[in-house]
C-alpha cells in the first residue's frame, strides 16, 4: 500500500468515527450546556441533577441512532474487508 493509500484510510477511519460519535455527543453537550445554564439561573448545585438528564438523553439518542450507526459502521467494515483481499 502506498502512502497516499494509508493517509485515505486514516480519513475514512476519522469520518466513521464523526459519523458514529458525533450525534451521541452533540446531544450530550447540549443537554449539559442546557442544564448547566438552567443550574447556573436558579443556583441549584445538585450533581444527579446533571447526570440523569444527559444519560437519559444520551441512552435515547443511541437507541435512536443505532441503526444509522450500524450502517455507517458495517458499510466501513465492507470497504476494509474489500481493501485487505486486494492486498498482494
Amino acid at each position: 500500500m502506498t502512502y497516499d493509500a494509508n493517509i485515505e484510510h486514516l480519513r475514512l477511519a476519522y469520518w466513521n468515527i464523526l459519523l458514529t460519535a458525533g450525534p451521541v455527543l452533540g446531544v450530550a453537550l447540549a443537554v449539559s450546556l442546557l442544564v448547566g445554564v438552567l443550574q447556573a439561573a436558579t443556583s441549584v448545585n445538585e450533581a444527579t441533577l446533571s447526570f440523569v438528564p444527559k444519560l437519559a438523553v444520551v441512552l435515547l439518542t443511541m437507541g435512536l441512532a443505532s441503526g444509522f450507526m450500524m450502517k455507517v459502521m458495517t458499510d466501513y467494515v465492507a470497504i476494509i474487508f474489500e481493501t485487505i483481499a486486494t492486498i498482494r
